[in-house]
């Protein structure tokens, strides 16, 4: 740009002086001068071929500017040139990068990716090696120590077996072994209510065997229980110790994977409470060392066959069909001539120390359960039939049928982080008092004969604390009840709770001699009313000395009070309210060691 502003001034400065030197020129040529004096002198240039020669001079000038800007423009140019290679260049080199780059990261995604395959193959091996190992270890431990037998894809393990060491002291005797006779806890001013008892005994051990076999549709399962607390013909403590085997539970169960539960054998009656759902296998029976469990429990573990089926997982219905058995008619002042069973005969494999009632039909009981998600909720019922065979003074003798109802229900469930657990049930109706556990009476009789069946409930409330997985502390109160029911006939009262039974000898023990002993050392003479009530309150511990894959050592104390109340009579001078009641406290104690 430079150059071109310097050549556009020089040839206006040419044109400028060119000017004034053409115009003096034309002027001045008509004057004539003379010339020869200057024709003498040297001779200069003329203004003409000064401005020639500096037309000349500028004019290489200009040609040199020209030749520097071709020469500049060329340089130019090669410099735009190289500029544009070098953008080229750099445009080539900015992708070459950017290709690089992604291949860099390209490949470093891939190491990474290589890192991570190698790190979870690692895990995974690891993983494997270790599975490898516990499984190796595992079929090694159960080669040699073996939790279960395996047998044709059935399953047979000893669950529920233990073997046990206890003792019981009871402040009142009763000649009872380990499990209490509720009814036989002796009157206050009886003979055997001013000894006390001590006995030791293994009889509670228990072997047990269960098999579980799973298929396509469902599991199978069968359970076998024994234990020694029964007595034959011939069994005494005198030197052998020699008691018979007992049938505790031998049942048979069917699970559907549709819900469906099918169930029969010797086993807890579905009046028993469970703890999923219906299934059987599941009871939940009071915390207590003492074997006939405590009074206000609701059961009986005999035949029945059951069915039930498991709606949405939380709500669970079922029926069973039991084997029936009538308590003999309890009262004063009874009829005798019916037929109600009899002593069992050695060819019916029965036992003829024992009554047997004709049964009419079976016991039937229909049960609902509900898992809301707090605790187990029941609500059920029974149905039995009782029956005699009368023989009237006058006319063929007949049957007489009757039916007896109950409903109970009640609930269990946990409190306080699951450290506590707060149980209540209970059972009322008119002949079900076989199921309560001090088995008060199930019917009286009628003057005529006829069966009446008995009204009464039971019902017990149980607190359980674990404070921690080794010791659980325990609380229980129940008791079972029977109410009045008699008639006036003519001058008798007939039936249970009479009010004019004999109760003047009750606060008076019998006068007893070597040649007179009295006959029954746990009622007075002249104190034979019926069962009231009996009630207990009772308190223990258990604690798991050791808990692990050897087993588990569990060592137990409970103490009882326990009350028998009986209804009120015509008393006397001795007796004048016409009440009695006898209690005792019990002392037990157990150590057991489980099976693993």
């Amino acid at each position: 740009m430079n150059i071109r502003l310097t050549l556009a001034g020089v040839a206006l400065l040419a044109t400028s002086l060119a000017a004034p030197c053409t115009f003096a020129a034309s002027k001045a040529a008509p004057v004539k001068k003379q010339t020869s004096a200057k024709k003498a002198k040297a001779q200069t240039p003329s203004v003409e071929e000064q401005i020639k020669a500096l037309r000349s001079e500028m004019q290489t000038q200009i040609d040199g500017l020209k030749n520097s800007l071709a020469e500049k423009d060329a340089l130019l140019k090669q410099a735009q040139q190289t500029a544009v290679d070098a953008q080229s260049a750099a445009t080539q080199a900015q992708q070459a990068a950017t290709a690089q780059q992604q291949a860099v990261t390209e490949n470093s995604s891939a190491v990474n990716t290589l890192q991570t395959t190698v790190s979870d193959m690692r895990e995974v091996n690891s993983s494997v090696i270790s599975s490898l190992t516990d499984e190796t270890a595992t079929i090694r431990k159960n080669l040699a120590e073996p939790d279960a037998i395996h047998y044709k894809g059935v399953t047979i393990s000893p669950s529920g077996s233990f073997l046990a060491a206890e003792t019981v002291w009871r402040s009142a005797a009763t000649a009872g072994d380990i499990n209490t006779a509720f009814t036989g806890i002796p009157l206050q001013h009886s003979s055997a209510a001013q000894m006390s008892e001590f006995f030791g005994s293994g009889r509670q051990s228990r072997l047990a065997l269960k098999a579980v076999g799973k298929t396509d549709w469902g599991t199978l399962s069968g359970y076998y229980e024994l234990d020694w607390l029964s007595a034959g013909a011939t069994s005494n403590n005198n030197q052998s110790n020699s008691y018979t085997m007992r049938q505790r539970q031998l049942w048979a169960d069917v699970k559907l994977n549709n819900g469906w539960d099918f169930s029969g054998g010797q086993g807890w009656s579905l009046a028993a409470e469970t703890t999923a759902g219906l299934t059987r296998g599941t009871e939940i029976l009071p915390a207590a060392i003492d074997a006939q469990y405590t009074a206000g429990f609701v059961w009986a573990r005999q035949w029945s066959f059951r069915a039930s089926k498991n709606i949405g997982k939380k709500v669970y219905v079922g029926i069973a069909v039991e084997n029936p058995e009538t308590l003999n008619p309890g009262g004063q002042n009874l009829p005798t001539n019916i037929l109600i069973g009899s002593g069992g005969t050695g060819g019916g494999l029965y036992n003829s120390a024992a009554n047997y009632s004709f049964n009419y039909s079976p016991d039937f009981i229909y049960k609902v359960a509900v898992e809301p998600g707090w605790g187990h909720w029941e609500a059920f019922g029974i149905t039995r039939t009782f029956r005699d065979r009368i023989y009237p003074t006058s006319g063929n003798p007949y049957n007489d049928v009757k039916v007896g109802f109950g409903g109970g229900g009640g609930f269990r469930g946990p409190v306080f982080n699951k450290k506590v657990s707060l149980g209540l049930k209970g059972l009322f109706g008119n002949g079900v008092g076989r199921y309560g556990d001090s088995t008060l009476g199930d019917i009286t009789l009628r003057p005529d004969g006829t069966i009446e069946p008995l009204t009464g409930f039971s019902a017990l409330s149980t607190v359980e604390i674990n404070p921690n997985p080794r010791l659980s502390i325990y609380f229980n109160y129940g008791g079972d009840y029977l109410y009045r029911d008699y008639v006036i006939s003519g001058a008798n009262q007939v039936g249970y709770g009479t009010r004019s039974v004999n109760m003047s000898g009750c606060n008076t023990e019998p006068a007893s001699t070597a040649a007179n002993p009295s006959s029954d050392p746990t009622t007075p003479t002249n104190c034979s009313a019926n069962n009231k009530d009996v009630q207990e309150f009772s308190s223990g511990y258990w604690y798991n000395l050791y808990n692990g894959a050897h087993g588990r050592l569990r060592q137990g104390i409970q103490y009882s009070y326990i009350r028998r109340d009986l209804w009120s009579g015509a008393g006397g001078t001795t007796n004048p309210g016409g009440s009695a009641f006898g209690a005792a406290n019990m002392v037990f104690t157990s150590l057991r060691y489980y099976l693993p």
